[in-house]
């Protein structure tokens, strides 16, 4: 039996906030006190039983005496406490958690608070007070006895134990933040950033993480929840104001992940920024632009050896892309690109080993994703050789990059500036790995009609950018329009069954848009106004209609044998190159002017409502057959 297996912290689950659950928060404390009173409770009557036993603690004292250096999770209590049949558990405190608590649970302690419900303007006060006096306190000292850590030392505990007691002012933040605004208490907290002793400023960043958590309050029913949204506001706009940011960012470079103390200030720094960045997206240029955090998040999301910090910094570095236009591009000039291919390389060959790992390395294509939106990020891609990289990866079947590497292909190909990715990846041998996935060979699929799946919706987006980007007579274009050839059509076959299955979603859609109409009228209610229902609309199957016509348009006005082919199919359906039509006339008119790519007037690359304009004119000039 691997016994640190046995006692390991359960991974956390992908899409929820992080938390480290090695430090009790106050809630916790207070259960375990609870727990510690049932226990009491409980001793008198499981005293009898134990003296019945057949064997007694002091027939094994010899094995006790042997097995004392052994405590599973350092648990302080391990040998101190037994349950009802006599074996020995413990409490589950390590010997600092029990440290914690106890300062809670001393009540003739200055600032000590016993319960939530116990915080008052006047309990607050008292913390803060003792918390300013221990801070005045160390710094005097040190400044006395700067080389001469024993004149020093006990005033470094009492302000690590001032630090700590300041946890539970985040369970009523209506009540505390008022007066951790107006009070010298964050400027000190923010000092302490700077302290000569990393333990004393993993202290803070820890007090300062639950402090800004978007949580906070939630313990307390009695608090309303929009003022404690507002002094959350106020206390992080204080913090930001004096340059925590850029303080946090510099004490990265102090912290080694080697020690656990320091792996765990480092995880509460990045929860730090994600509270912040929650709290005002618009914080994360001034983060990248002021501070050195992108090249540190890039660096760290490289280690070989995979934890939860790293997770968390692919994750950070998601969120600071994400709409972020400038951001995107100081990416690139730190080699960002290269740096992210690297990562996602290693999973060529294999699949991540856990749901963490998992988690990471989707965050990490969503970065690339969202840069590549950027026509300079494009270059960069196309330069470290990302189309090749991605083809190899979705040439692995039932691969969990897969997916993902389909997704990367969609965004890097779309748009005016992507010419030269849309050749890279012919040249990759990238058509028949694509139209392998597009017809789900390799995989275990249902023969059922396909659904309108995001893999699906990613494949055709790629087919319709090759279409936009590649020459009218270019060998690609020849190679593109031969795929739909092969094998009888069965291409052209897969598109109608797409086609038919997004049109069956539409009209269920628009059949429930138009009882809701019917209602509201009724009623005198309004109704969502037209585009939230073309945003609706396109969700239940009419963005994927929209692409397949797209395509359907392109491959029946270049290729005779696809036209006949295609229309006698159409036929059978009732539907005619008019319904094509009808489609793209919809897309054309809700698409907005898209920027087409810098050239000369005379030069430039036609924008995708251009193009359907074109289309949607070659196809009514045709007679709409």
């Amino acid at each position: 039996m691997d016994i640190d297996k046995l006692f390991k912290v359960p991974k956390l689950p992908a899409g929820h906030k992080r938390k480290l659950p090695d430090n009790p928060t106050p809630d916790m404390l207070k259960k375990m006190r609870f727990d510690a009173e049932v226990k009491t409770e409980r001793s008198d009557e499981a005293q009898s039983k134990r003296k019945s036993r057949a064997v007694t603690v002091e027939e094994v004292a010899d094995e006790d005496a042997m097995g004392q250096g052994f405590a599973p999770g350092g648990d302080a209590d391990y040998f101190a406490e037994e349950d009802d049949e006599g074996r020995f558990f413990g409490g589950g405190l390590t010997t600092e958690q029990k440290e914690i608590l106890n300062i809670f649970d001393k009540s003739g302690g200055e600032g000590a608070v016993l319960d939530v419900h116990d915080l008052s303007s006047t309990s607050v006060r008292r913390i803060l007070l003792r918390f300013e006096r221990a801070v005045n306190k160390n710094q005097d000292q040190r400044s006395k006895y700067p080389d001469d850590p024993t004149k020093f030392i006990d005033s470094e505990a009492d302000l690590d134990s001032a630090i700590k007691a300041l946890l539970p002012l985040a369970q009523a933040p209506v009540v505390s933040y008022p007066d951790l605004v107006r009070s010298n208490t964050v400027n000190m907290l923010v000092g302490l950033l700077s302290h000569e002793n990393p333990d004393i400023v993993i202290d803070v960043v820890e007090v300062i993480h639950e402090l800004t958590d978007e949580d906070v309050g939630n313990g307390d029913e009695s608090e309303d929840q929009e003022d404690a949204e507002e002094a959350l506001k106020s206390l992080i706009a204080s913090f930001v104001r004096l340059s925590l940011l850029e303080l946090l960012v510099d004490n990265l470079s102090r912290l080694s992940e080697d020690e656990e103390s320091d792996r765990q200030g480092v995880f509460h720094v990045l929860g730090i920024f994600e509270n912040v960045l929650g709290f005002d997206p618009s914080l994360s240029t001034d983060l990248v632009k002021k501070t050195k955090i992108l090249p540190w998040l890039l660096g760290r999301i490289q280690s070989k050896a995979h934890n939860e910090n790293r997770g968390y910094a692919a994750e950070l570095l998601s969120i600071l892309l994400q709409d972020n236009k400038s951001n995107r591009i100081a990416l690139g000039e730190h080699d960002g690109v290269e740096a992210i291919l690297k990562v996602l390389s290693q999973f060529r060959k294999r699949d991540p080993v856990d749901a963490d790992e998992t988690e990471f390395m989707e965050n990490t294509f969503d970065t690339l994703c969202s840069a590549l939106n950027e026509d300079s990020i494009k270059e960069l891609f196309l330069k470290a050789e990302g189309p090749d990289l991605m083809v190899l990866m979705m040439n692995r079947e039932k691969s969990e990059a897969r997916s993902r590497s389909v997704k990367t292909l969609d965004y890097a190909m779309s748009g005016p500036s992507s010419f030269e990715i849309c050749n890279a990846f012919i040249e990759a041998l990238g058509l028949k790995t694509l139209f392998s996935v597009f017809m789900g060979k390799g995989s275990k699929k249902s023969k059922t009609a396909p659904t309108a799946t995001e893999d699906t919706n990613h494949i055709l987006g790629m087919i319709s950018s090759l279409f936009s980007r590649l020459g009218p007579d270019s060998p690609g274009r020849v190679r593109l329009l031969a795929k739909f050839v092969e094998n009888d059509y069965e291409k052209v076959d897969k598109l109608l069954e797409i086609r038919d299955n997004a049109g069956s979603l539409l009209k269920k859609a628009d059949k429930e848009i138009a009882e809701e109409r019917k209602v509201a009228e009724h009623s005198g209610e309004g109704i969502s106004s037209e585009d939230v229902l073309y945003l609706r609309r396109l969700d239940s199957g009419l963005f994927t209609l929209q692409v397949v016509d797209y395509i359907l348009a392109w491959i029946i006005l270049e290729d005779d044998g696809i036209r006949s082919h295609a229309l006698q199919l159409m036929s059978r359906r009732s539907h005619t190159t008019k319904d094509i039509v009808e489609t793209l006339q919809v897309y054309h008119d809700n698409m907005d002017d898209a920027e087409s790519m810098p050239m000369e007037e005379d030069d430039r690359a036609p924008t995708q409502k251009e193009i359907l304009h074109s289309l949607i004119t070659t196809l009514k000039g045709e007679g709409q057959a």
